[in-house]
């Protein structure tokens, strides 16, 4: 192990999965839990969905006939308008439709070794550099190594055993929470034949009696088939008994394990094929990895990772690299500068893992780790808060490539959605709501009996969208927005500008709205439809002002870009409650809930950037004033929020405040899930996955973005350095950060001051002056592409700008 790499240990074998150590290649995610004996791998793929292609435009089809449509639209909007929020709720939730589909588990490994109930056990590691989980034991005088890692260069995940001074017996199972159809083994392997459910229902929908459908045979040409070989090269004997392998006097051992997902192929565009060419294809895949050998398999793997996750780290005190005890080092909370170390890169790592371009959907609500047949909230992407998080820190942490898998998945949200917005709402472009899914869910979803307050939100696919235009920012790159971002924005723009409504007095408003997930008291009862809502303002602004720029970019003349000028002078403004909060609705209206986990009318701070301290003062400290009356605490992704949202507003100390709750160990069982008001706080699990509970692998993606924007932000067009550093951070070093612009920046600092900084542009337009700030200080500079600079302590440039 390179000195410079930063490794989690564990002393004991994972208990339970909370403990289990996660490795990934964006395809196939395993999490690891070692042991001498009977250790187990569970195995997930990230295109092992219940559900089927066709499955949105049935469901569409089923709310259109059962009355939903532009007409009842008219007559929710027309019960608003007198008051009746009982009639206008009843009728609009009638265009809900089922619930989006269920991320599922794949399969269970385990290895077995003779004798090893009485091993003694050396520990585990992680290493978040290398994406590598370890493990050794001894048995009697022979030291037995074990490997585990998630390839991406062979799409395989790879075990390797290895016996120092001695040989090992052991068994190799393989099986499958779902539907088996087939297996087959032989002494160099063996095959599964894997049926998916075509329907799965939500856990918090327990009335559901079949919460798994499985179809027998093809639904709508499409077959719900998957295929999983494993392929084993030994120095020992191998033989197959009772479907599975045993091997026997071996020093060493290599496990391929490979698949092939009807899923896969729909997503990627290709032809369907057979169920005997998807086994096939599986042990085609295993057998190739196989043949290149450990070393070289390791090696490749190793090159791959460190050149995604290499360039980019940031280091909060004195250390980085090592290996560190979780609970001892981490967890016990006498070392805040580790920790927040180690959540950056543990974000970094678990985005890396599970989101890689070319590989599959992106990451869902738990990355691409699931080991439940029912998973809390489906493991599906929520999209009014918790997959929009995921993403957050991708472009400044270094992991552009990994933001692909959530373009990809937009592009089918948008297919689906256009039909949604025709045929509901009789609206152009392309419209989303709460959730979707690998098929591209765009209907909203609650059965008839799911609250407006976060069923009945039609803005999901605009706050996506931002992240397009993020991603341009960022790199630069004018043919991603032509190509990629344009027709997702334009789509986007034109349904928010059908379904703006004219008040009567000049404005625009949407009708119906909600803040999600907050309701509001009206004569003492809860209620959750309006007008207006500061969120959906907010996020219609930065629609139409970034497809505004984006055509003014490409150089497109297009009616569209009328529309939307004509219509941002008409948007309700952002208001100021009488209390000197930021408003979350049109009116300033009693929260529900005053302590909600929600920050929806926040988000014109972050991650929109509308609402900042210098530029717009007022607001700025009228959301200050919003976030103290939402307090601290709750769950992983809110406290990212809240983190995010302070070091925003340069509130270093409260920002800091949080991290520190948020990074404390879990009080409490993790199976037992939480209420969703918030009132049971969450915390870290023992592998440090962050959790609600249920775990939520927001939480943790969160951290990296909220550490990210303490030290480094680029959103007003300027590099502000160390905007919200706290007092007990004083040194620390970044390293390749990346800032709006094309830009990239090094930089240290001591007793909270920066002393060195390196900026360099690799994009963007060289004509465009280099701003740079720390607090009173602020320097211009003109940096080519290609070249870099050097800044001394008070930012004054050290020498011209030379290549990078």
């Amino acid at each position: 192990m390179p000195p410079s790499d930063l490794v989690l240990k564990w002393p004991a074998p994972a208990a339970t999965w909370t403990e289990a150590a996660p490795v990934g290649n964006g395809r196939l995610g395993a999490m690891v839990f070692g042991g001498p004996h009977r250790a187990r791998i569970q195995i997930n793929d990230s295109t092992v969905w219940s559900g089927s292609p066709g499955g949105p435009a049935a469901a569409l089809a089923a709310v259109r006939a059962a009355g939903a449509g532009p007409q009842r639209l008219e007559q929710v909007r027309a019960a608003l308008r007198t008051g009746d929020q009982d009639r206008a709720e009843r009728l609009l939730m009638t265009f809900e439709g089922p619930y989006s589909q269920e991320y599922l588990p794949y399969a269970d490994l385990h290895l077995t070794v003779a004798g090893g109930e009485q091993g003694s056990y050396h520990g585990r590691t992680l290493n978040l550099d290398t994406a590598v989980a370890e493990d050794a034991f001894d048995l009697d005088a022979t030291r037995v190594h074990r490997r585990v890692w998630a390839d991406a260069v062979t799409g395989t995940l790879c075990t390797t055993l290895d016996a120092d001074a001695g040989t090992v017996d052991l068994s190799v199972d393989l099986s499958t929470p779902l539907r088996e159809v087939h297996r087959s083994a032989t002494s160099s392997g063996l095959d599964l034949g894997i049926e998916i459910p075509v329907d799965g229902a939500p856990a918090h929908e327990p009335q559901i009696a079949e919460p798994l459908r499985y179809a027998d045979g093809p639904v709508d040409g499409y077959d719900p088939f998957a295929a999983l070989a494993l392929a084993v090269h030994t120095d020992g004997q191998v033989t197959a008994a009772h479907g599975n392998l045993l091997v026997a006097g071996a020093s060493h051992v290599l496990i391929t394990l490979a698949g092939s997902t009807a899923a896969a192929r729909h997503w990627h565009g290709e032809d369907s094929v057979d169920r005997a060419t998807h086994l096939a294809l599986a042990s085609d895949i295993a057998a190739r990895a196989l043949a290149q050998g450990a070393d070289r398999l390791l090696d490749n793997h190793e090159a791959d990772v460190r050149g995604l996750l290499g360039g980019t780290s940031l280091r909060v005190g004195p250390r980085r690299s090592g290996t560190y005890d979780v609970a001892h080092d981490i967890l016990d909370g006498h070392d805040e500068l580790l920790t927040a170390t180690v959540l950056f890169q543990l974000g970094r790592y678990l985005l890396a893992t599970a989101s890689r371009p070319h590989a599959g959907p992106p990451a869902n609500l738990q990355g691409i780790w699931n080991a439940d047949l029912r998973p809390a909230w489906s493991s599906n992407y929520t999209i009014n808060i918790n997959t929009q998080m995921n993403y957050w820190g991708a472009e400044a942490a270094g992991l552009s490539a990994c933001h692909e898998p959530l373009f990809d998945l937009l592009d089918r949200m948008a297919a689906q959605g256009r039909q949604v917005a025709r045929e509901l709402y009789g609206a152009r472009g392309w419209v989303a709501h709460h959730n979707t899914d690998m098929w591209g869910w765009a209907l909203p979803v609650g059965m008839g009996h799911g609250s407006p307050s976060w069923a009945l939100w039609m803005m999901g696919g605009a706050w996506l969208c931002q992240h397009l235009w993020d991603h341009y920012e960022f790199t630069g790159d004018l043919g991603f927005l032509r190509e990629r971002a344009w027709p997702l924005l334009s789509g986007c723009a034109k349904f928010l500008l059908d379904w703006l409504v004219d008040d009567g007095t000049g404005f625009l408003d949407t009708l119906p709205s909600t803040s999600p997930e907050n309701l509001f008291l009206v004569d003492g009862a809860a209620r959750s439809l309006t007008r207006s809502s500061a969120m959906d303002t907010a996020l219609i602004r930065a629609t139409f002002e970034r497809a505004l720029k984006t055509a003014e970019l490409l150089d497109l003349d297009t009616p569209l870009s009328d529309e939307m000028r004509a219509a941002l002078p008409r948007l309700r403004p952002p208001r100021i409650s009488a209390e000197g909060r930021l408003q979350e609705w049109a009116e300033d209206l009693t929260e529900a809930d005053p302590h909600h986990r929600h920050l929806s009318h926040l988000i014109a701070v972050h991650p929109l950037g509308l609402v900042d301290p210098d530029i717009t003062p007022e607001l700025a400290e009228a959301a200050r004033k919003s976030m103290d009356r939402r307090g601290p605490g709750a769950m992983g992704w809110s406290w990212a929020w809240k983190i995010t949202l302070r070091a925003r507003l340069r509130d270093a100390a409260t920002a800091r405040s949080l991290l520190l709750e948020a990074s404390r160990p879990l009080d409490g069982e993790p199976t037992v899930d939480a209420p969703a008001d918030g009132s049971r706080w969450g915390g870290l699990l023992p592998n440090l996955f962050s959790t609600h509970p249920p775990f939520q692998i927001d939480g943790n993606y969160g951290f990296m973005a909220a550490i990210t924007e303490m030290v480094l932000q680029s959103h007003t067009g300027t590099l502000h350095l160390l905007p919200a550093l706290p007092a007990q951070w004083p040194d620390g070093r970044a390293t390749d950060l990346r800032c709006r612009g094309g830009l990239a920046v090094d930089f240290s600092w001591a007793d909270c001051l920066p002393t060195t900084v390196a900026v360099r542009r690799l994009a963007g337009d060289a004509g465009e002056p280099v701003r740079i700030r720390h607090h009173g200080r602020a320097t211009e500079i003109h940096l080519p592409v290609g070249h870099q600079v050097e800044l001394d302590a008070d930012l004054r440039v050290r020498g011209e700008p030379v290549p990078c």
